[in-house]
């Protein structure tokens, strides 16, 4: 500690090796902490009169994600929600992520999908609203932004299968996303 009372120093955050992952801790033969989703069990005759639920094997999409656009045409992101989540759910995982963080995330690459929709139809240069003269498009900066948001919420979710998963698994949503993405640009 410093003589102005603030600590100054010390490991920096993140420093060091990684952690490794569930899967290759489990491989190794090392000691792994698998979490286990398991609660009491309840005998049917002791819940009275407890409401009937019907269980869910995916939280529907928020409505925002599947909204008309301006163009007419739906976001897209409640595709790559379900999409995501079933990728989560292959890999036993679902559990263990927000809803919320996924709905961020389906939205963040949607929207970057749109944007790199509207570079191909305007093109990377556009008219400047008051002196006519050439700009750089709107769109290529908010395409970065929006690959950038999808990244790093990618990495998270990323992380929490990483490091809970408990197969080997293969195979990544935001291929079949790059590949919508190209697909959308040759027109089929």
């Amino acid at each position: 500690m410093a003589k102005d009372g603030t600590n100054r120093g010390g490991r920096r955050i993140r420093a060091g090796d990684k952690p490794d992952s569930l899967v290759d801790k489990i491989a190794a033969g090392r000691k792994a902490e698998v979490i286990t989703f398991e609660g009491e069990e309840l005998n049917a005759g002791s819940l009275g009169d407890a409401a009937d639920l019907l269980g869910a094997d995916m939280p529907n999409p928020s409505e925002y994600l599947s909204a008309r656009q301006r163009d007419g045409k739906p976001l897209g992101a409640d595709t790559i929600f379900t999409e995501t989540w079933r990728w989560l759910e292959a890999r036993g995982c679902e559990k263990l992520i927000n809803p919320r963080l996924l709905e961020a995330y389906a939205q963040a690459f949607a929207r970057y999908i749109q944007c790199e929709e509207a570079i191909s139809t305007y093109g990377l240069l556009g008219k400047h609203p008051t002196t006519g003269g050439a700009i750089a498009s709107p769109f290529v900066q908010m395409s970065q932004s929006f690959q950038k948001q999808a990244n790093l919420l990618w990495y998270e979710l990323f992380d929490i299968v990483k490091q809970n998963c408990t197969t080997a698994f293969v195979g990544n949503p935001q291929d079949d996303m790059m590949e919508h993405l190209l697909s959308s640009r040759r027109g089929g």
